[in-house]
């Protein structure tokens, strides 16, 4: 579906970065980055362009293609691999930051993923997350239409559970994020930090 959907000429999702993905990486230091499900690279442009050194995932080819060519035109460098979100192999503790930009898995895959992520980030370091809410069903702005793959706060709460959450709320946004990005929209916000180790 994916590189059905990525082929396009137009980069579906828009090329400039989400909204609550900017706001939130413009408040930290540059460091290293990794960004799953990447798609058409448009927050791995940005971030690449303000420093961070950046390592996207997804399992698109059509979708890296994009990518590739964004970051071309702005003049950056990101590393971009095609991997499974279950079984790729990356080292515990070593992201400064991890952003979750509209990752939707099933509930039975969900939790496991949400708790390799904490182990890839560094002590100290940030997750940021958007994704649908379980209210994005009465939309028609985008996001998967199985309720199962939305998000709720205390779904989060579950799985990042070993995190310090510093924000965590739905609400209600509009979004204009390319074509199957647009409009209200009823999304989950979040972002929590790694402790750091006790002295």
């Amino acid at each position: 579906m994916w590189d059905s959907r990525y082929a396009a000429e137009e980069y579906v999702y828009g090329k400039d970065p989400n909204a609550f993905f900017k706001a939130e990486i413009d408040k930290l230091v540059p460091g290293t980055l990794l960004l799953p499900a990447e798609g058409e690279g448009r927050n791995a442009v940005y971030a690449a362009g303000k420093h961070w050194d950046v390592h996207a995932l997804d399992q698109s080819v059509e979708g890296r293609k994009k990518a590739f060519s964004l970051a071309l035109g702005a003049g950056v460098t990101i590393r971009y691999d095609l991997a499974d979100l279950m079984s790729v192999d990356l080292p515990a503790d070593h992201f400064d930051a991890i952003g979750l930009i509209f990752v939707h898995l099933p509930s039975p895959v969900r939790n496991p993923f949400h708790i390799r992520v904490c182990g890839w980030l560094k002590p100290g370091g940030t997750l940021i997350l958007e994704g649908f809410s379980k209210e994005q069903i009465r939309f028609t702005s985008g996001g998967p239409r199985d309720p199962d793959m939305l998000f709720s706060t205390r779904d989060l709460e579950n799985d990042f559970g070993s995190l310090e959450i510093m924000k965590l709320e739905q609400l209600e946004t509009f979004h204009d994020e390319g074509a199957f990005h647009r409009g209200n929209s009823s999304v989950v916000r979040m972002v929590a930090r790694k402790k750091s180790a006790s002295l």
